[in-house]
């Protein structure tokens, strides 16, 4: 399986949050792991948010950026680059769509015409509306 991994599931899994043990057997099945650098940002930015907040210590963002780290080092990251800039700019079937979410999209959408069976691993609502409407199968199903 491949898999095209949006920010919601890999925070959940990272965080312990509902689902994200479905998102870590996911990633671990998978043979090939595809992302968008922005997940890599969404994650750093909410550990940040989070020790700033006081919601966790430091030591335990450490702890997870060391894990996300240590996953991410084997998955294959699409940059914010001009054609997935240019895909996000344009309208998507499940409008309307959030900034960050429409790069998640782009970059999915290039990923496919790379991987054409890779699936979008995502736990957003509007995001699997939009994923499927594009024609991805969505997991976890």
């Amino acid at each position: 399986m491949t898999l095209y991994a949006e920010s919601s599931a890999v925070l959940a899994w990272l965080l312990g949050e509902p689902g994200g043990n479905r998102v870590r057997d996911l990633l671990r099945r998978a043979h090939l792991v595809l992302a968008s650098d922005l997940v890599l940002i969404e994650c750093e930015r909410v550990l940040i948010r989070a020790v700033t907040l006081s919601e966790i210590p430091e030591a335990a963002a450490s702890e997870r950026r060391s894990r996300l780290n240590a996953t991410a080092v084997r998955w294959h990251l699409f940059r914010v680059a001009a054609p997935v800039v240019e895909r996000a700019r344009r309208p998507f079937p499940a409008e309307p769509i959030r900034t960050l979410d429409a790069i998640h999209l782009a970059s999915a959408l290039l990923a496919r015409s790379a991987v054409p069976d890779v699936e979008f691993l995502t736990l957003d609502e509007r995001i699997r509306r939009a994923a499927t409407q594009l024609g991805f199968t969505v997991q976890p199903d």
